[in-house]
């Protein structure tokens, strides 16, 4: 029986999220496994990567075959780094400790650069969000200005409006007084 760890679809039509599972090769994709060992969201940036990182590369030393997607993610994670290293403290390379010091430093740095781009994230939204409220304070001002002037014009045109037929109504109220005088 070959062992793979694959993918496990989950979710809703085109919003899929997947469990990291260890499965018979020849069982169906989403059907029956030996073990779920993590998830994996792609939907958030930076995707989501949920993994027993132990499980996993306990598998990985068992034989388990990854795809080429569960690859990725465990390298991501540092379980095939691990690995590398096992190997090179069963050949003599290095000593245990300096393996687990150098997973250490790996898995510092690899959390910085992910903290980074959370931040660079985060804040890029900020930018855009402070923009948007920008834009949206000029729109208003300028539709402010914009009632302000057609205010004004609509109260000097009443006041031209009110100002005429006071002038004009005494000529008429004369014109009548003519007319009246002489019938």
């Amino acid at each position: 029986m070959s062992v793979k760890m694959r993918l496990a679809r989950h979710g809703r039509k085109r919003y899929a999220f997947y469990h990291i599972v260890v499965a018979n090769s020849r069982a169906p994709r989403d059907g029956r496994y030996i073990e779920r060992i993590g998830s994996y969201n792609p939907n958030t940036n930076p995707a989501t990567i949920d993994l027993d990182f132990d499980k996993a590369y306990d598998w990985l030393e068992k034989g388990a075959q990854p795809t080429d997607t569960v690859r990725a993610i465990l390298s991501y994670k540092g379980v095939l780094y691990k690995k590398h290293l096992a190997g090179g403290v069963k050949k003599g390379a290095l000593t245990q400790e300096e393996a687990e010091r150098k997973l250490d430093a790996w898995m510092n740095e690899k959390e910085g650069k992910i903290l980074a781009k959370k931040n660079m994230l985060s804040s890029q939204a900020d930018k855009d969000r402070r923009k948007m409220l920008e834009a949206e304070a000029k729109v208003n001002e300028e539709r402010a200005a914009a009632l302000a002037a057609k205010a004004s014009a609509l109260a000097a045109e009443a006041a031209a409006a009110k100002a005429q037929p006071q002038e004009e109504a005494p000529a008429e109220n004369a014109e009548n007084v003519e007319e009246g005088g002489e019938a």
